[in-house]
């Protein structure tokens, strides 16, 4: 008798042991526990109290209650990659990713199978359906207005209905036609060539402009070419590989110059003319100054500051009245007057 006793205490502690086992459960802490009692978790269109377990150590009823668990972590699914036309019929193929979590475990296990899934054909979906309303530019240039109308589709479907919160939508990659590609690129391209144009005929304008000052200015002085030659000539000569062959001097050429009566016409005026090119000098480093002074832009040609003597007044503005010494010698931006003609000897 005592044995039979003695077995039937054990045999009632094992199934007490099997019993609370099986009725202890574990809920980690990112997730939520759903309980079914008898397959159910509402009752007269509300929620059961206790249908719904925080994290932390439950017991449920054997056989009477089921547990499912439900993640509240941020879930992140990727969404194939979807072939399109684009609004302005290009066919393009995109590919994103879908940042959700479920705030409603109970809509997500009641309203919805498989939660992951159906969130992943919205998605595929809606994606389909806003690269046909977007075109390329904006599929290109504008993802961030993309992303946003993506996830107020998605979310407005899943929220709601199944307790799934769209956090996020990233459009990862856009994949256009190898044609298209090569026509962008050589857009691109012409752009680039054209703006190097631009910028080399402005600097072509300047460079102009500044060498026809410095040929005006040097013109009043003989003295000044024979310089620049001579700076010239050691320039050349600097690298010690080359040979520099003058077969006619400078000198030879003043001979001349002063034998047709050149100097006799300089004498006359030799301290009118220096005195004219000391005030040209001074004004044309005061408009360099002022113009090395101001932002360098090479938007527009008209942004290069003008050159004394050359540039002519603008339709509207009112000409200045040059000094009569430099409208006698042709300098403040009239017509240059002929030479009187020598008579032959």
């Amino acid at each position: 008798m005592v044995a039979v006793a003695l077995i039937i205490v054990l045999v009632i502690v094992v199934v007490g042991l099997i019993a609370l086992s099986s009725s202890i459960r574990v809920v980690q802490q990112f997730e939520h526990g759903i309980v079914f009692r008898f397959g159910q978790v509402q009752r007269n269109g509300q929620l059961r109290p206790g249908a719904v377990r925080t994290p932390g150590l439950t017991v449920i009823v054997p056989i009477a209650e089921r547990m499912q668990k439900v993640s509240r972590q941020t879930i992140t699914m990727g969404v194939p990659g979807q072939d399109g036309i684009t609004q302005d019929n290009v066919s393009v193929r995109v590919d994103a990713v879908v940042y959700f979590r479920v705030i409603d475990p109970v809509k997500a296990i009641v309203n919805v199978h498989n939660y992951g899934y159906a969130i992943s054909q919205v998605a595929q979906t809606s994606l389909r359906s806003v690269i046909g309303q977007a075109d390329m530019q904006e599929l290109l240039g504008e993802r961030e207005k993309i992303n946003v109308r993506l996830r107020a589709i998605i979310d407005e479907i899943t929220e709601g209905p199944w307790g799934i919160l769209i956090e996020r939508v990233e459009i990862k990659d856009v994949s256009l036609p190898e044609g298209m590609k090569r026509s962008m690129a050589r857009q691109a391209e012409a752009e680039r060539e054209r703006r190097a144009r631009i910028i080399t005929a402005d600097g072509e304008f300047q460079a102009s402009k500044r060498l026809a000052a410095a040929a005006e200015i040097m013109s009043q002085d003989p003295a000044a070419l024979q310089l620049r030659l001579l700076q010239t000539v050691v320039e050349v000569s600097a690298e010690k590989n080359s040979t520099l062959v003058m077969p006619l001097p400078v000198e030879i050429l003043r001979f001349f110059e002063r034998a047709a009566g050149g100097a006799a016409g300089h004498s006359g005026d030799g301290g009118e003319s220096r005195l004219d090119l000391g005030e040209r000098l001074a004004r044309a480093e005061a408009e360099l100054a002022k113009a090395a002074e101001r932002p360098s832009t090479l938007e527009s040609a008209e942004d290069v500051p003008p050159v004394i003597g050359l540039d002519e007044p603008k339709r509207g503005e009112p000409e200045v009245a040059a000094p009569q010494d430099e409208q006698r010698r042709g300098i403040g931006g009239g017509a240059r007057e002929a030479p009187e003609e020598q008579p032959p000897r």
